[in-house]
């Protein structure tokens, strides 16, 4: 007899699901890679690939005057 295991995933490492593949604002203190190669760090956008984070600099919000 075969008995089937179910795996463990308790010790999994990968982020959930829903922040695999969405970019999401971090602050990183010890200076990162950006996607372009450039160091960043402070308020940056990173998001997972499914094997490392990927960063990218965070320029601020953009603000729309409406104002006449």
């Amino acid at each position: 007899m075969i008995a089937l295991r179910k795996r463990d995933t308790s010790l999994d490492l990968r982020p959930p699901a829903t922040w695999r593949q969405t970019w999401h604002l971090w602050t990183v203190f010890l200076p990162r890679r950006s996607i372009t190669g450039r160091l960043v760090f402070g308020r940056v956008w990173r998001r997972h690939d499914g094997r490392h984070w990927i960063y990218k600099q965070f320029l601020g919000h953009q603000h729309d005057d409406h104002r006449g």
